[in-house]
């Protein structure tokens, strides 16, 4: 339903939001808020030189009469927590995107920008939302909430001849510049390369002076797990057909982990790519709150549960179904545990509520026979580390001779393995948050132990035919550096055992310039959203009649079944948003479309238009996006930043660029941007110059590297701009003439 009008006190509330500070007088400090996720106690090992300056750092945000009230809880924050997040400022107001007319700003775009700010820091959305952490366990939109309010207060007083300067988190202030600059540039973790270690990065963050802001954390453009799920179902989708040969992936078992943050996608692609999808998670309140958002249909901290799931068909255990249907009501209640019943599309699930009850195994496989019988897709949420799941799966290998498991991946927040992105399988989920605490030495250690065992598991079930790949998450990198089977013979410093999907599955997307565009209606009603779909799928069904290549033509069915599928399963967690893998033709037409609907009032607010950070140009990660450039230039940055550089002359909004993001900090450069949509001539041609620039920078990259689908694609982006002329590559032909040159 379209949100409520906000109240008088809400109204007040974002008023007050814009005033700046609260100092006279001090807000009550009420310290970490009980009842929702909190983010892991960092370790930073200050110097008392260091714990100082941390505290200096983060008194200069205060005036002098109340720098001695303040320093005491900020330095019990800095013993407690690793960092102070100043607690006390954490605004008491429902955290949200309200609709873009009631936030008090003098232009358009600050209030866009403050909207998207609010969705990433919006409870629903965020993982660990008084931290400031939106997704990945450690990705910030800022450092501490004294940012919060500065941010928000400069928003409200800038005008069309300013732009707000942010330093990892930090308002520099507001510089004068002209209407067509950036409303904003962002700049997170921009440390000296000698510099960018792990353990650096934890003293300077303590300190207050740098930022992980993963991606779009930090860029403020993050729109929820949905962000993910469209690129998850292609990869899903396109691993189906080249490692099983399927379009139809009906019956196929896709086993992963990670339910928190963006991780989340993967439960829902599972469903709309057709498959049976267990995904691991080791947090309960992760896997309730997906389950609640309608993201995942079952939960089960039983492992016979879930290899019941995998094995049984109609003709087994027959007598099961019988006294099934006998017995279930409503509510089942054996030895005190309660499974919930509910119907949904004819479907009976059962919800997991409490504690594991061998006897209630039937139930599993009443539901799991029709499943199968019907090639129902499933998406069921194990509640237990992904460890355990894949050693039984290799037990039941061991013991039966099934397979139960097709495709594998994982999205533990691996870029982060040692500060609570991956717990050890020795250890429950509380007791390693413990020791994480206490003894983050041991929990290194354990945590390295887990991931041989983690990949021995899979090494077994892939000998077999299972096909696994490494989700972009830094997983085989960090399983290579504790000491886990996954080199592969011959390879370059990219390659492991196991693909990168970006290797394997989306770089030939990349490659045709297809990637994570999206939009956000900042009216908050479903039904310019609901417009916004329209356009995009009518577009893309012209594009289609008016011809291209086979290749594009698989990528553009593939985005108008998502766009059907996108508005049949309730996506959006947040802001009314949508993600779309567009190349740059679809991009800049959508653009125009959404645009001129705005001009016509056919849509009632201004759109803003985003991307992930992991797409065609936005990212240099050779351990992802750039894994599949292999003429020696993946560890090279120049695309990033060449990108966060032209689009913000070029018509951006606002810009950002990263280090880190995905596979952690310092293994990548990535950067992002957001251009509002309000209707007029100018945003158009903004959108046509920017977009363009944005996918043509990454696609004349991929072609020098020598990717003949870059060279395709990008030939082609010339034939249609006569302005546009990229330097092309010529092959070696004959690739003895550098056998003899070298022996020469």
């Amino acid at each position: 339903a379209f949100p409520p009008p906000i109240s008088s006190a809400a109204m007040t509330s974002l008023k007050e939001i814009c005033r700046g500070l609260p100092l006279n007088p001090l807000p009550e400090n009420k310290g970490r808020r009980k009842g929702i996720p909190h983010a892991p106690v960092r370790t930073p090992n200050l110097t008392a030189q260091e714990k100082k300056l941390a505290l200096r750092n983060a008194l200069r945000y205060f005036p002098p009469e109340i720098q001695n009230k303040l320093a005491l809880e900020f330095a019990e924050e800095l013993r407690l927590y690793g960092h102070i997040y100043m607690y006390r400022f954490c605004p008491d107001i429902e955290m949200r995107a309200y609709p873009i007319g009631e936030y008090p700003c003098k232009t358009k775009s600050a209030a866009a920008i403050m909207l998207m700010i609010m969705n990433n820091l919006d409870p629903s959305v965020a993982q660990f939302p008084q931290e400031l952490v939106t997704y990945g366990g450690n990705g910030q939109v800022f450092s501490n909430w004294a940012q919060f309010w500065l941010v928000m207060h400069y928003l409200s007083e800038m005008t069309e001849e300013q732009t707000l300067v942010m330093y990892s988190g930090h308002p520099l202030g507001l510089f004068p510049s002209h209407q067509r600059a950036p409303r904003l540039i962002i700049t997170n973790g921009m440390v000296i390369p000698n510099y960018s270690s792990r353990d650096e990065y934890e003293k300077m963050f303590a300190l207050g002076v740098t930022m992980y802001g993963q991606m779009t954390a930090g860029s403020y453009c993050y729109i929820g797990p949905q962000g993910i799920v469209h690129g998850t179902v292609l990869t899903v989708l396109n691993a189906g057909r080249r490692y099983l040969k399927a379009e139809d992936l009906s019956g196929k078992v896709f086993v992963t982990s990670g339910l928190g943050g963006m991780s989340g996608a993967q439960a829902k692609a599972a469903v709309i790519a057709g498959c049976v999808g267990i995904i691991a998670e080791v947090d309960e309140a992760a896997l309730l709150k997906r389950h609640k958002q309608g993201w995942l249909m079952e939960i089960s901290n039983n492992l016979d549960h879930c290899i019941a799931r995998l094995r049984y068909d109609l003709k087994h255990n027959s007598h099961h179904s019988r006294f099934m249907e006998s017995v279930i009501s409503n509510y089942v209640n054996v030895e005190g545990s309660v499974f919930k019943r509910s119907v949904e599309n004819n479907i009976q699930t059962f919800f997991f509520c409490r504690n594991e009850v061998h006897f209630l195994q039937p139930i599993f496989l009443l539901f799991s026979r029709e499943a199968r019988k019907n090639k129902i897709a499933l998406s069921l949420g194990y509640h237990g580390n992904v460890v355990d799941l894949w050693e039984r799966l290799v037990y039941e290998l061991d013991t039966t001779g099934e397979l139960l498991v097709d495709l594998g991946s994982d999205q533990t927040s691996c870029h982060n393995p040692f500060n609570g992105g991956y717990y050890p399988v020795q250890l429950s989920f509380e007791e390693g948050k413990q020791l994480l605490s206490t003894n983050p030495g041991k929990f290194r250690t354990l945590v390295q132990e887990s991931l041989k065992r983690h990949v021995a598991a899979i090494n077994k079930l892939a000998d077999k035919g299972m096909f696994f790949w490494d989700y972009g998450n830094a997983f085989l990198l960090e399983a290579q550096r504790a000491g886990a089977d996954v080199a592969k013979k011959g390879a370059n410093k990219t390659e492991f055992r196991y693909p990168s999907y970006v290797q394997h599955i989306m770089g030939d997307i990349f490659s045709l310039g297809f990637g994570p565009f999206r939009w956000v209606c900042t009216s908050g009603d479903p039904q310019d959203l609901a417009t916004t779909d329209s356009i995009a799928m009518s577009v893309l069904e012209d594009s289609i009649r008016q011809g291209v290549s086979t290749s594009v033509k698989q990528q553009y069915h593939d985005n108008i079944r998502w766009i059907r599928e996108a508005g049949r399963h309730s996506l959006v967690v947040g802001s009314q948003a949508r993600i779309l893998y567009s190349d740059q033709k679809g991009r800049v037409s959508i653009a125009v479309a959404i645009n001129r609907a705005i001009s016509e009032g056919k849509i009632k607010a201004p759109v803003v238009l985003s991307r992930d950070h992991h797409d065609v140009s936005g990212t240099d990660s050779p351990f992802r996006e750039t894994s599949n450039i292999y003429d020696g230039s993946a560890f090279c940055a120049d695309m990033a930043v060449q990108n966060f550089v032209g689009d913000s002359f070029r018509g951006a909004t606002w810009v950002a660029l990263h280090n880190g993001g995905g596979v952690g900090w310092g293994e990548v450069i990535n950067g992002g941007f957001g251009l509002v949509l309000d209707g007029s001539k100018e945003a158009e041609e903004r959108a046509k110059m920017m977009l363009s620039w944005d996918v043509s920078n990454g696609v004349a990259r991929r072609c020098w590297s020598g990717n003949a689908f870059a060279y395709e694609t990008i030939c082609q982006a010339m034939k249609e701009n006569g302005t546009l002329r990229v330097t092309l590559p010529h092959k070696v032909l004959d690739e003895n003439i550098l056998e003899q040159a070298v022996k020469h």
